[in-house]
């Protein structure tokens, strides 16, 4: 897939925004949040323009995601973190801002006061079965 010339991520790995970069190679850049929820914070594209994650081919899904371990210990040890939150909004309804796929690669600490909104469920008697089976039905 090539850039979208309207695409902030896309006119960074251009090089035509700057970014603090902290890693880049054949198919992705690793560069720091200019508005980080922590120290450290930093996001992780694809060089190629993809929206959504659903839209990104599997073998570029994995050669992007083989970074993440690497990433994670560098950013918890220069930030001295207690955890990582590895954040990836998919579509606008999920917080995703910028339509490029993106990951966020958050240094936590348990004094950071970011925590999550999550609202937890139950699923009615049976739904659960219902939703499973319609799922691996999906997935063939």
């Amino acid at each position: 897939m090539s850039a979208d010339p309207n695409c902030i991520f896309c006119k960074i790995v251009a090089g035509q925004i700057p970014a603090l970069r902290v890693f880049e190679d054949d198919g992705t850049l690793a560069f720091l949040d200019i508005g980080p929820l922590a120290e450290g914070h930093m996001l992780v594209v694809p060089k190629e323009h993809y929206a959504r994650v659903e839209d990104m081919p599997p073998d570029r899904m994995a050669a992007l995601a083989r970074h993440f371990p690497r990433f994670v210990r560098a950013v918890t040890r220069v930030t001295s973190a207690e955890g990582c939150n590895l954040l990836l909004n998919n579509e606008r309804v999920a917080g995703q801002e910028v339509p490029h796929v993106h990951w966020h690669v958050i240094p936590r600490s348990a004094a950071d006061g970011l925590g999550f909104r999550w609202k937890p469920t139950k699923y009615a008697t049976g739904r659960g079965e219902v939703v499973q089976q319609l799922v691996k039905d999906a997935l063939l």
